[in-house]
């Protein structure tokens, strides 16, 4: 790494030397000075485009040009003619000054087609191959180069700052949206242009009324060549690890035309690259496209992936299948169709052993557990599909119609054998094993229908509906030789515990709501919001258990049996001001709430009816084109959903059982956000921070008893409000082939929690104090002729105080990737990263990921071959560790072993 470093130093080097600086002022003939105008550098020799930029708020303008070369400098601003002078540069720095004259016509298209990049209004433009080394596969590889924007590990893409909410290639949605899909899969060689839009509005109407600052939309506008024809490519490999054999299958088919598109990913590995993980089906919601009780908090849980574990990309064997087909079509030019239908299986094999130190165990209580060591070896299995189809009519420029409908299909199992070692507080060691087996086939539908309608220029009305049917029908089975709750279950004593519960979770929920926008003038309007939140929710609940003799016995034991209906009602009507005065903007109301929670179980009916007056505001200063401070306030209640309420044990775990709580009230936070955004394209800076604080007051927390290692724990309404502040910000500057990033994260949060106390008889709060932050420093070039390299350097660290236990907790993690033409056809890749794991000055562990390839492409062939390795240094295992109010753990968990693929890849 340090030969690396030390290459890169003298290319930054030899680089700057031999370059000179052009300044200057761009004005009109009145001598108005220009903010934004359009700047280039034309090399009269090599008839390349050297050197790009934008002119400031003072019309500033300076570009990097080459020593003793001869250029043609083009100034051009939108409504006035292009600007040209010709530079012949020296050993010595120019200062020159432009002048554009006023002009009818549009004659910067010309400047449009070959600027790197361009900026008109609330849109940017980045001509992809004024970045592009060549060593580029995917659209990521791309998006990374380009000043401002930013792709993390994830395929979340962020530009100044903001993610980007949505993808579009060619005007039309990519898989609803999704950038990781977009990131990952489309080639680098058919994008021609990147379009960022900015205060991007889905609704024409709805853009002068709504706030949309903080939506961006990436659109991309492929290559001449790629419209109207099928591209993509079809990519297949083999390679060996220790002791099997590994594949991958990946082939890609994109098709885009002025009326419709298609686009088909396929992915089956088991090397460990999971195309569709716990995240991405997250983001894959069918959403609403708008609407929503402005401060109400009614989530509806869902548990149809809840079993399956985050880490599934670094298990000790993974299996993927993954199936996507998007299209879009418009059988006239106000109507678009459109849809995407995703199938995703996999097989996940862990393998981990975790110990667990307890907290504060109950001294009185000599069986009281104070350390517990697991191994577990688990098998998941799922099958996961997803179907929507969107239909937006837009009869004409007042009136638009928008249709969803979404629907969701998993089948899940996951079996676990576990060995429980624990050790009680007089020493006593037992040795448990347990085997686990959680299954479930849930499926839910939603519909969203939207209207939107312009009277006139004064008054717009937006209607907006989703309706929600979900169905769950979790099933979980526990096998062990002991289990202290079972007088609670009404079990029978056993020498093996064979018991199971059913559990089963229907909703039916309705989201509506009527704005009403009256424009008062171009810089205020009013809006009137009538709107509700309705459901319905049904939750039943059964435990049956295997006898020694091979009978099963149903437990008809209340406490083991749920009945429960749930319904849950807000009638809202909110009035809202918007108004613009200089460089603020303000807008600020009420919304008033009606609710009604109410839950029948027990033979009786518990209601929590109560009306609710609820604030918000918001400031907006604009100090310049690009750069906004904004401060936010806002309250909100909050209410759970059936499984909380519902008052008859379930297992969540083989030594957990929860009982709701049907008193259960609402809780009330207050939330204050202050951010600022500046992205300066004069000098190629974006900064962005943010500070925030919420106050929780009536939290719904939960309170533990213990027995032993086994837990019982319930939820009640904290009387301790948990308050949380915390603070991030990220510093981006590119310079000339250069891109420098620099960010951190930090919060401190204080929470409560109860559980019982063996020495008083009764529940005690417990505050819990965590401190967490995380920095992250980057280095990146963006050569043609040059090797390129991305070196950083990440910390977090990560401080629990709970009742005055203490742990700190400390990964380091400096990466580099490195990427070179080793000829005019070889391309070489390698990535690698190292994280240093310690609690206080111990470390805990030290683990090394290492990966390259090597890629040969014979000119313009559509052949393409390369050699990966994965896990050079044969890392075995990693390092987890977790801190909550009932214990510490450390997990070390199996990851794949090292091995070898070659791959073939057709380019169509």
């Amino acid at each position: 790494m340090k030969q690396i470093l030390l290459l890169a130093i003298i290319l930054i080097a030899s680089h700057t030397s031999a370059q000179i600086k052009l300044s200057g002022v761009v004005k009109d003939d009145s001598g108005n000075k220009l903010e934004m105008a359009n700047m280039i550098a034309i090399n009269q020799q090599t008839k390349k485009i050297d050197s790009y930029g934008f002119t400031d708020a003072f019309g500033n303008y300076k570009l990097n040009l080459n020593k003793n070369a001869n250029y043609i400098i083009k100034a051009s601003y939108v409504g006035m003619k292009t600007g040209e002078i010709l530079i012949s540069t020296k050993e010595t720095d120019i200062k020159k000054d432009i002048v554009l004259t006023f002009d009818n016509t549009l004659d910067e298209v010309e400047i449009v087609s070959k600027m790197p990049v361009t900026v008109k209004g609330d849109t940017i433009v980045y001509n992809a191959d004024s970045f592009k080394s060549g060593t580029e596969k995917k659209l990521g590889d791309v998006l990374k180069k380009l000043p401002g924007v930013e792709v993390n590990d994830e395929g979340e893409i962020q530009v100044e700052g903001k993610t980007v909410s949505k993808v579009m290639v060619e005007g039309k949605d990519f898989f609803d949206g999704d950038s990781k899909l977009a990131t990952k899969n489309i080639p680098a060689n058919a994008i021609d242009k990147v379009q960022v839009l900015k205060n991007h509005s889905e609704v024409r109407q709805m853009s002068s009324v709504t706030d949309n600052e903080d939506n961006i939309v990436i659109n991309l506008k492929l290559k001449e060549g790629k419209k109207n024809f099928w591209f993509g490519e079809v990519s297949a490999g083999i390679g060996m690890a220790t002791d099997d054999t590994r594949y991958i299958v990946h082939p890609k088919l994109f098709y885009y035309s002025p009326k419709y598109s298609l686009n088909l990913i396929t992915d089956f590995n088991n090397i460990g690259e999971v195309p569709f993980t716990r995240r991405d089906y997250f983001k894959f919601t069918g959403g609403f496209r708008g609407g929503g009780g402005r401060g109400t908090g009614f989530n509806v849980a869902s548990s149809d992936i809840g079993f399956l574990t985050l880490r599934n990309n670094r298990a000790k064997e993974i299996e993927s299948r993954f199936g996507a087909l998007n299209f879009s079509y418009s059988p006239k030019k106000n109507w678009d169709l459109s849809g995407f239908a995703i199938y995703s299986g996999s097989d996940t094999d862990l393998e981990e052993n975790t110990v667990r130190n307890y907290l504060n165990p109950d001294e009185n209580n000599p069986q009281s557990i104070a350390t517990e060591t697991t191994q577990s070896i688990t098998n998941q299995q799922s099958d996961l599909g997803l179907i929507k189809l969107s239909s937006s009519y837009k009869a004409n420029a007042d009136n638009q119609f928008d249709y969803d409908v979404f629907a969701k299909i998993s089948d899940q199992s996951e079996t676990q054998l576990l060995t429980s070692n624990r050790t009680t507080i007089d020493g006593t060691f037992t040795s448990i094993p347990i085997n686990q087996l959680t299954s479930q086939n849930p499926y839910s539908i939603s519909q969203n229908l939207n209207y939107y309608y312009t009277l006139n220029d004064n008054n717009i009305f937006a209607f907006e509906a989703q309706h929600l049917w979900q169905n769950e029908d979790p099933f979980y089975n526990a096998q062990l030789a002991q289990l202290s709750f079972f007088n609670q279950l009404g079990l029978t004593n056993q020498s093996l515990f064979d018991v199971s519960q059913n559990k089963r979770v229907k909703t039916n929920k309705l989201d509506a709501k009527l704005d009403y926008f009256y424009v008062i003038n171009s810089k205020s309007n009013l809006n009137l919001t009538l709107g509700t939140t309705v459901s319905n929710q049904q939750f039943n609940s059964d435990v049956f258990q295997v006898l020694d003799n091979g009978d099963q016995t149903n437990i008809n034991n209340p406490n083991a049996i749920n009945d429960v209906e749930y319904t849950f009602d807000d009638y809202y009507a909110g009035l809202h001001y918007k108004f613009i005065t200089g460089i603020f903007t303000f807008n600020q109301g009420i919304t008033a709430h009606k609710y009604a929670a109410v839950n029948t179980q027990l033979g009786s009916v518990f209601d929590n009816s109560f009306t609710k007056i609820l604030p918000d505001a918001s400031i907006k200063v604009a100090l310049k084109k690009s750069e906004t401070l904004r401060l936010n306030y806002s309250q909100q209640v909050s209410f759970t959903d059936i499984n909380r309420v519902a008052e008859g044990f379930v297992f969540n775990n083989y030594n957990r059982l929860y009982s709701g709580n049907r008193e259960l009230e609402s809780s009330l936070s207050h939330n204050v956000n202050l951010s600022y955004f500046s992205f300066n394209m004069f000098n190629y800076t974006n900064v962005f921070a943010s500070v925030n604080y919420s106050k929780l007051i009536d939290a719904v927390k939960g309170a533990t008893v213990f027995s032993g290692v086994d837990q019982v724990s319930s939820s009640i309404n904290s009387a301790f409000p948990d308050e949380t502040i915390s603070a991030n910000a990220n510093f981006q500057k590119s310079y000339r082939k250069f891109k420098v990033t620099l960010g951190g994260n930090l919060a401190y949060s204080v929470s409560n929690n109860l559980f019982f106390s063996g020495q008083t008889g009764q529940n005690e709060n417990r505050e819990s104090n965590s401190l967490t932050q995380s920095y992250r420093t980057r280095f990146s070039t963006n050569f043609r002729e040059f090797p390129n390299f991305d070196v950083g350097y990440n910390v977090s660290i990560n401080k629990y105080d709970q009742g005055g236990i203490v742990n700190t907790f400390t990964t380091h993690s400096p990466f580099i990737n490195f990427d070179t033409f080793i000829t005019d056809d070889l391309v070489f890749n390698t990535s690698y990263t190292y994280n240093n794991f310690r609690n206080q000055s111990t470390t805990l562990n030290d683990y090394s990921f290492w990966d390259a390839d090597l890629t040969y492409q014979k000119g313009d062939s559509k052949w393409e071959y390369k050699i990966k390795a994965t896990n050079l240094l044969n890392t075995k295992s990693l390092n987890q560790d977790d801190s909550n109010t009932i214990f510490n753990s450390s997990s070390v968990y199996i990851v794949q072993p090292r091995f070898v693929t070659f791959n073939i890849t057709y380019n169509l």
